[in-house]
């Protein structure tokens, strides 16, 4: 009994501390987006569905509007659903939504250090740099397309023909070793133990993120931290991670030529020697581990699984994968590799390409945003250290900017006359000053790899086109293509 009663007296004194700091908190922020009601800790946690709470808010975003306010747990954040609210947000009200939030998990992957989390002078310093080399990149012994087509023979050599079998695998080893190449200087072989394991450890640390656990990592870092589970595990594959790459620069260090760099590790290098009487440079050591960091981890997983949900659209619509077969054949040939300029005369291959983006919706939340000052935004006050969630999902799939958003629909990227045409709504690479670094190197990846694939072969399953489910896998962060077993025809 008096347990009990001790339960219930805290229970009460929890309530009551959480009723006076919320009745604070609304003095403070009457000028908030509207929102549903949250309870003490929990916020509106118990409303989403853990496995798609994108689903859930935009559900609720019908009752609040467009601009609501949901708490996270504890923590307050702003929801952004559409195009126009979206765009207003982090294009024309860029420097207000420049920040970046501090993700629990990502901060301890990184250490608080890098480019993928942080704000002010570092973001600003690290990300010119990384768009410049990225976008520059040929002073080493290859560009970036030239990786990317010597990969693309790599993997249709490894492709198993006329068999069936599942691409996960390959697909995730020929990608990551674009990234390995732009930023280690090296790709690796498919059958190298220490290759595969570092693969491993990204798939398993990216299905942790995505997981329920991750979330409530995210959301409650120092209660999860002190609970047993699976979590420790993937803590200790972040140091494993770190330790790699510390290696390697460890060993770039050491055969550094400083007139020729390699690869994108050899440029900080040089920028490190070049600012180290700059006191205020963000160019030093624990930047440069957590920067290689956050390229090898965003740089693998996304590309790669949007090949594989590629190659499923292919064989669910094969009138499509034909009808791009039939242009890469006129365009290119089946003899040589393609390459970016192709891009131009191929107006349906890109189209289907973007489709494939924009239908996926491989991250239906993008990464949170953060505001580092009061913000007024639609005559809302919103305020400092609050999560700004641009809901890229309701973007892709906005009724006002796409004529079928719940289909399949290349003409979304094509004119009257069969002309590409660019769309304001795609944005699965998110918008505004921190769009996705790599977007250039993936829009790269999936063009040369998918034309790659379909010059020398044509895909299908045993189950026929009925048997592929293109709807993704739903988890808390990012939607997943469902794994197929697929067959590789050559031609």
């Amino acid at each position: 009994m008096e347990c009990t009663a001790a339960v219930l007296l805290l229970g009460l004194l929890w309530a009551l501390l959480w009723l006076l700091y919320d009745k604070k908190s609304n003095r403070r922020t009457c000028r908030l987006p509207p929102g549903p009601l949250s309870l003490p800790l929990l916020g509106n946690l118990p409303q989403l569905d853990k496995h798609a709470p994108f689903k859930s808010l935009l559900k609720l975003s019908e009752t609040y509007g467009p601009v609501m306010t949901v708490h996270l747990g504890w923590q307050r954040a702003v929801v952004l659903v559409g195009y126009e609210v979206v765009k207003e947000a982090l294009v024309d009200q860029a420097d207000d939504f420049t920040g970046r939030m501090q993700l629990p998990f990502l901060h301890k992957a990184t250490r608080g250090y890098g480019l993928g989390i942080s704000n002010g002078e570092r973001w600003r310093q690290l990300r010119r740099f990384t768009l410049t080399t990225l976008r520059d990149f040929g002073m080493g012994r290859k560009g970036m397309e030239e990786w990317i087509q010597e990969e693309s023979i790599h993997m249709r050599a490894r492709m198993v023909k006329n068999t069936p079998f599942d691409p996960t695998f390959l697909l995730s080893c020929s990608v990551s070793n674009v990234v390995c190449c732009l930023v280690f200087g090296q790709r690796f072989n498919h059958d190298d133990d220490d290759f595969l394991q570092l693969l491993a450890i990204i798939r398993e640390m990216i299905k942790f993120a995505s997981s329920p656990l991750g979330q409530m990592y995210n959301i409650f870092p120092w209660l999860t931290e002190r609970l047993p589970g699976h979590q420790h595990k993937v803590f200790a594959h972040m140091e494993t991670v770190r330790s790699f790459i510390k290696l390697k620069i460890q060993q770039h260090k050491d055969t550094l030529d400083s007139s020729s760099p390699r690869d994108y590790i050899d440029c900080f290098l040089n920028r490190m020697q070049q600012e180290k009487h700059n006191v205020s440079s963000e160019f030093f050591y624990d930047n440069l581990v957590s920067t290689v960091m956050n390229l090898f981890l965003a740089g693998t997983e996304t590309s790669s699984s949007t090949i594989r949900y590629a190659l499923s659209v292919f064989i669910k619509l094969p009138d499509i994968q034909e009808k791009m077969q039939q242009e890469i054949d006129a365009v290119i040939g089946r003899q040589r590799c393609p390459t970016m300029e192709d891009r131009k005369s191929m107006p349906f291959t890109d189209a289907v390409i973007h489709e494939v983006q924009r239908f996926l919706d491989i991250v239906p939340f993008s990464v949170p945003h953060y505001t580092l000052h009061d913000v007024s935004f639609r005559g809302y006050a919103i305020p400092k250290d609050t999560i700004i969630i641009p809901m890229l999902h309701s973007v892709l799939k906005d009724k006002k900017q796409w004529a079928e958003p719940r289909s399949f629909h290349p003409q979304h990227f094509l004119d009257q006359n069969g002309n590409f045409k660019k769309n304001p709504a795609f944005m699965p690479f998110a918008a505004g000053k921190r769009a996705c670094v790599g977007e250039s190197l993936a829009r790269m990846e999936l063009f040369i790899f998918l034309v790659s694939l379909l010059q020398h072969f044509t895909f299908s399953c045993v189950g026929g086109p009925d048997s592929v489910d293109l709807t993704p896998e739903h988890s808390s962060f990012v939607n997943m293509p469902r794994q197929h077993q697929l067959i590789a025809t050559p031609r």
